[in-house]
């Protein structure tokens, strides 16, 4: 079925304009409600946000929604994404709710649903919660009515629960570690979490205002991390976006370590100790052609999915792998963590610097990337990768790139643009494929 509300990761949009509103966050709340109301217990659900101005506006709205049909609303406050996934488990809700646009700024929100397994939810209940949206939903009767409360120790569990990834004999001691919270949902538990492991912690990125979240910090915004870093002699870096659940890291020098070389070290290390599952890692079309060839180098495979972490999820659980992510920073590790966690992710990389005793420049750089160019090409309307002269410049270029590099167009879901990537190992060659296919398009679009 086409889809109005939901896209690859939840419901977004701008605030107080199209699906982004107060009216429209309660009736998810009460669609959502309905939809996981089993059984004759009491029903819960957890909820939980970033930083965002809008974020009280939407999580009132979704606390009436959920109310009204009858479930009690537990609500966290500011609380990364896999904070709010951990707490829909261990408080054994019916259903989790992250009120969130991760990266995006702030005029932007969004709501991310989880099962009571913690997990992001099914295209089969996303698609019964969209039908549920244009119908007239029964409401609880007047005794029946939800309750709202507020948990105080939701910091201490979250911070508790992604120290107990760290080996009990490793020690952040000695080391002088940046932080940036990206002004986050983070940016008091992440900082925490790495100081009670014993680090000297620089932060940056957390002092929220409700309007600076992702603002020129935050792992889409490296410039300020990396100038602290240099500037304070720190050992490394750690950046997070603005729901917590992707990380970039910068080694001592300020060189970028982005996600395909954090899972290069997170999966060969598991790989050493004897506890990577599946044989491989799970990433996406977009992970560089250089991160395949370190792995099969390693005696390992690079399962490659549609962009999107919850693609990369679903393949990890059919497949049986326990390390997966993106190149933009999503890393997931399902032997903590039911979702993307870049807190969990940062520390796996810091007890590699520990155990290892090499500087981060030496250690975190595992593979040289090929060249590689995305361009996008906007159009109004049509379908011109359909059209025949596009096809043959696809063709041709294929056939060009066989054997020394990839090819990945798509359009996007969320606008109309086409997305043209390609690698190998001419750099003067890949842009020649790049141009090619994006005048194409562009001409099929006129």
């Amino acid at each position: 079925m086409a889809r109005h509300y939901f896209g690859t990761d939840g419901i977004r949009g701008r605030t107080n304009a199209g699906v982004m509103t107060a009216d429209i966050a309660m009736k998810v709340g009460q669609a959502a409600g309905t939809r996981f109301l089993r059984g004759k217990h009491r029903h819960r659900v957890v909820i939980g946000k970033d930083t965002r101005l809008s974020g009280y506006m939407l999580e009132n709205a979704m606390v009436a929604g959920f109310t009204s049909v009858g479930m009690d609303v537990v609500l966290l406050g500011p609380m990364p994404t896999p904070a709010v996934a951990l707490l829909t488990r261990e408080l054994r809700a019916d259903v989790g709710v992250m009120i969130s646009a991760s990266h995006n700024p702030f005029e932007d929100n969004g709501i991310k649903l989880f099962g009571p397994d913690g997990f992001k939810l099914s295209d089969a209940d996303e698609e019964a919660i969209e039908v549920m949206l244009g119908q007239n939903l029964p409401l609880a009767e007047s005794d029946l009515i939800g309750r709202a409360r507020r948990i105080e120790d939701a910091r201490g569990r979250y911070i508790h629960a992604v120290k107990g990834s760290v080996p009990q004999d490793v020690r952040l001691d000695g080391l002088k570690i940046v932080v940036d919270c990206a002004n986050g949902a983070a940016y008091q538990v992440a900082p925490s979490a790495v100081w009670e492991l014993g680090a000297e912690v620089i932060t940056i990125g957390v002092q929220p205002n409700g309007k600076n979240i992702n603002l020129k910090c935050g792992s889409t915004h490296l410039d300020l991390v990396k100038e602290t870093v240099v500037a304070s002699g720190a050992d490394i870096g750690i950046a997070l976006d603005g729901d917590a659940d992707r990380l970039i890291v910068v080694d001592e020098k300020g060189q970028t370590v982005d996600g395909d070389q954090i899972m290069a070290l997170i999966g060969t290390q598991l790989a050493a100790q004897g506890e990577l599952r599946g044989g491989g890692v799970v990433a996406t079309v977009m992970s560089n052609l250089g991160l395949e060839r370190f792995l099969g180098g390693q005696g390992l495979t690079l399962e490659r999915t549609k962009v999107g972490d919850r693609h990369v999820l679903e393949r990890m659980r059919s497949g049986g792998f326990n390390v997966g992510g993106e190149q933009s920073g999503h890393m997931i590790m399902l032997d903590h963590a039911t979702t993307g966690d870049g807190t969990i992710a940062a520390l796996q990389v810091l007890t590699a610097l520990v155990k290892s005793g090499k500087r981060a420049s030496e250690l975190l750089h595992l593979f040289d990337p090929v060249p590689q160019l995305l361009k996008n090409v906007r159009f109004s309307g049509g379908k011109p990768l359909e059209a025949d002269k596009v096809q043959l410049v696809i063709a041709e270029a294929e056939s060009q790139l066989a054997g020394k590099g990839r090819l990945v167009i798509r359009a996007s879901g969320t606008e109309p643009v086409i997305r043209v990537m390609a690698e190998g190992d001419d750099a003067a060659e890949v842009e020649q494929v790049v141009d090619a296919i994006c005048d194409a398009v562009r001409e099929a679009a006129a």
